[in-house]
């Protein structure tokens, strides 16, 4: 199993974060996970049962930080950024967002509008995953 560590470790050990930025508007920790710097201890815990769900044979692939235009009649309107695209072995393909939980303010409107948009373009549903 992985261990993740908060961006003060791993500078310690030599790693630097490649984007680390001092004020955080929704008080997320970056956190790094196998070499890998995730924007939350969320989204690097998520990462984690990930790749032991791949481990075990589940998962097919993963894919981070996937960007999907969202374009209407040609004109771009916005672009999303899925955290993960998970592939499983069934071939299924899910694509997710985690989230901290309503109370943190993390389904901006943006985010509620870029889900919309997801839907009606693309025909994929965003599944959203909360912490633990």
């Amino acid at each position: 199993m992985p261990t993740i560590i908060s961006i003060s470790d791993a500078r310690a050990l030599g790693v630097e974060p490649a984007n680390d930025r001092t004020h955080r508007k929704y008080r997320n920790v970056p956190t790094v996970v196998d070499g890998i710097t995730f924007d939350s201890k969320a989204e690097a815990r998520r990462w984690s049962d990930l790749m032991n769900a791949k481990r075990a044979g589940m998962i097919k692939d993963i894919r981070r930080q996937v960007p999907y235009r969202l374009e209407v009649n040609g004109v771009l309107i916005a672009t999303y950024k899925a955290d993960f695209v998970v592939t499983y072995v069934d071939g299924v393909i899910e694509v997710e967002d985690v989230k901290g939980g309503r109370k943190r303010g993390t389904r901006t409107r943006d985010y509620v509008m870029k889900k919309k948009l997801m839907q009606a373009i693309h025909g994929i549903e965003i599944k959203e995953v909360t912490k633990k």
